[in-house]
């Protein structure tokens, strides 16, 4: 299979709303892609066809599934038992599996005789340790349920890790790290020695930091609240949380950041209020992460926001003096979308760091390394 690594392989990225195929060359260079603002429906043929019509045969195809569940604790091989396995986990991330699952169908009948590797977000959160993993709950929800800590944006955090470490000359299994993936979903991890050691996300990628859409972590006892006294149902609970909270709740107006800022400076105060809260709980996350290591060697941004708004990241940054980190921050040039850049002052007691986004290129080399014969492939 060794062959592989010189061949084009194919990567689905599909998500909760959005779908991203795009075909890399041995050497990371994209070489054709397609790309749709739309959830994948049941018929994703036709996008497929359209790729392939002009895009190098892919030897391979990479697929990006946000939640492994409880088996699935290492990118895999795709075959009719792991097929049925993530028809059982689809309900742990309902808006982004599913989705994922009509691509994977898809690509699996038009390209039948090329290998499917499954990556999991999940993985690189797979060895949490027992501390970080586990909730207080009944044994029952932990061990026949599968109640814990899984984590997201894994692909993102690899990624990010093997940058941060090439920019600042360090192996990465000697970094301790706190990286933040701040986009339409929000999470920050802590990273010892090229391992993720706590993350914010938990069970679902519902949990955790104030996003674009999405809640973040909200007091269990206000949910059962709403459903006892105010007759809430589950899946209304459900769709406001996932579908109408977050920024756009606190604004009123839009969830996408560069609106806020710009309606912020014009004297709206709930983008101001959607901000301020969203920064704050930033700050928190990644100061509750960095609880878990020793020592702090960077501060990394990734994702959407962490990428293109240097207003938040600012904003974030100027109130973590605690952990050594200022503002500050210059706004670096542009690059070539792929290494990391220092984005804080040259006197720093913590450099700050910028990551452009790289779930895909991450999905491609995990891919080839899978199969060459390696389980899970380095930074």
């Amino acid at each position: 299979m060794a062959s592989h690594e010189r061949e084009p392989v194919l990567v689905a990225d599909a998500g909760s709303s959005s779908l991203h195929l795009t075909v890399f060359a041995d050497d990371g260079t994209a070489i054709a892609s397609y790309d749709d603002a739309s959830a994948p429906g049941d018929n994703m043929s036709g996008q497929l066809r359209d790729l392939l019509r002009y895009a190098p045969a892919p030897t391979a195809v990479g697929h990006r599934i946000v939640h492994g569940g409880p088996e699935l604790r290492r990118h895999t091989l795709v075959d009719d038992q792991v097929r049925d396995t993530l028809r059982l986990t689809a309900d742990l991330a309902p808006a982004h599996v599913p989705p994922a699952l009509h691509v994977l169908d898809a690509a699996r009948e038009l390209l039948p005789n090329v290998p499917h590797v499954a990556c999991f977000d999940t993985v690189f959160h797979a060895g949490l340790p027992a501390a970080a993993r586990e909730f207080a709950v009944p044994e029952t929800w932990r061990g026949e349920y599968g109640v814990r800590r899984y984590g997201f944006h894994g692909l993102s955090y690899a990624w990010a890790l093997g940058r941060t470490a090439e920019l600042l000359r360090r192996r990465p299994t000697s970094l301790r790290i706190v990286i933040a993936h701040l986009g339409g979903g929000c999470s920050a991890c802590a990273v010892r020695d090229g391992t993720s050691v706590d993350t914010t996300m938990g069970f679902t990628p519902l949990d955790g930091l104030v996003m674009s859409r999405r809640s973040g972590a909200v007091d269990p006892g206000a949910l059962i609240w709403l459903q006892t006294r105010h007759g809430l149902t589950a899946p209304d609970i459900e769709d406001a949380l996932n579908h109408h909270s977050g920024l756009l709740a606190l604004s009123g107006s839009s969830g996408d950041t560069r609106d806020l800022v710009r309606d912020r400076a014009t004297g709206d105060k709930q983008a101001a209020l959607a901000l301020d809260v969203f920064t704050h709980h930033c700050r928190r996350g990644i100061a509750a992460m960095a609880a878990s290591l020793d020592r702090l060697d960077a501060l990394v941004f990734t994702g959407e926001i962490g990428e293109d708004q240097p207003e938040v990241r600012e904003e974030i940054c100027a109130g973590l003096g605690v952990l050594g980190v200022t503002g500050g921050l210059r706004v670096p040039p542009p690059d070539d979308g792929v290494s990391a850049r220092l984005v804080s002052p040259p006197e720093a007691a913590v450099p700050v760091v910028v990551v452009p986004t790289g779930e895909t290129r991450q999905i491609d080399r995990e891919t080839r390394m899978l199969l060459r014969g390696d389980s899970y492939a380095s930074p």
